[in-house]
């Protein structure tokens, strides 16, 4: 089977009702977690309310999510001191295969994947931080300075050698990449060249009523987006601010708590809840059968 790439939309107002920095950040935290634990390779931030602006939304999930997909040893060097990231120090570890503990050249192999940035560079090639006590050479290229790049460890003497790594050549999930957009829901999900594009609503089917319905689909599609709201507006009321209706740019429209036993579900619950039941219908014996 195909390795399936699935996209996770995410509304800019998550952390609009909370009004300190280190609640927001929590929350963002939930969501990077969720992420991680159910291999999402790209997660896009949205504006969800075209009567303000939300730029400064947008950029503060964004970065505490990119903040978070980068291993630790690399996050000095790839990201200033800034007001925003003042609660990093409660973000949890990812604990994924790019955030290796390990953190001696002795205990490097040859074939390891490492992510790096580039330090300097000589007649030979680039210095890069792999996050061991030397740096590592990537020979015969000459790269910009302070570039993360992923890397695959040639050999480990004297000296540590690199070469550059395409992220699809690594068997594990290497972490997801983050989207800020400042464009309306509709022309985000419309242009993104999805194959398979799933809504999240209360007010959508069961999914457990349209499990085998969306098998067929879900089986052949190489790129998946799952598109999330927020309590005090859903998706339905967000896309009508763009004259569109929700079935106009969504395949399924799916409500995957049809018994909840609350009034909302906040959007980093919804996003867990979704994933966990997506994680289990994509290895059952329904979606073997369909």
């Amino acid at each position: 089977m195909h390795e399936r790439k699935i996209a996770i939309a995410v509304p800019a107002s998550v952390v609009s009702d909370i009004p300190h920095l280190r609640e927001k950040t929590s929350r963002v935290a939930t969501i990077g977690r969720a992420a991680a634990i159910f291999k999402i390779g790209e997660i896009i931030v949205y504006p969800d309310n075209l009567k303000v602006n939300q730029t400064r939304q947008v950029h503060l999930i964004a970065l505490l999510l990119s903040y978070m997909e980068t291993p630790q040893y690399l996050r000095k060097k790839l990201f200033n001191l800034e007001p925003d990231l003042r609660y990093a120090g409660i973000l949890p570890p990812l604990r994924t295969a790019h955030h290796p503990l390990e953190r001696t050249m002795k205990g490097l192999k040859v074939g390891e994947f490492r992510e790096a940035v580039t330090v300097s560079t000589n007649r030979d090639g680039t210095l890069v931080d792999i996050g061991v006590e030397r740096l590592a050479i990537l020979q015969k290229q000459q790269l910009p300075i302070g570039k993360r790049i992923t890397t695959k460890i040639r050999k480990v003497t004297a000296e540590i050698e690199v070469e550059l790594a395409n992220r699809d050549e690594i068997p594990d999930f290497w972490g997801y990449s983050v989207t800020k957009e400042d464009r309306p829901l509709g022309k985000i999900i419309e242009s993104g060249g999805f194959d398979l594009r799933i809504a999240t609503s209360k007010y959508g089917i069961p999914f457990s009523d349209i499990a085998r319905e969306m098998c067929e689909r879900w089986r052949s599609a190489k790129s998946v987006i799952l598109i999330f709201g927020a309590p005090n507006q859903g998706l339905h009321q967000r896309v009508r601010q763009e004259n569109l209706e929700l079935k106009e740019v969504a395949d399924f429209i799916v409500n995957v708590i049809s018994s909840q036993g609350t009034e909302t579900i906040r959007t980093e619950e919804a996003i867990i809840a979704s994933l966990a039941i997506l994680n289990a219908f994509s290895s059952s014996s329904t979606l073997r059968d369909c």
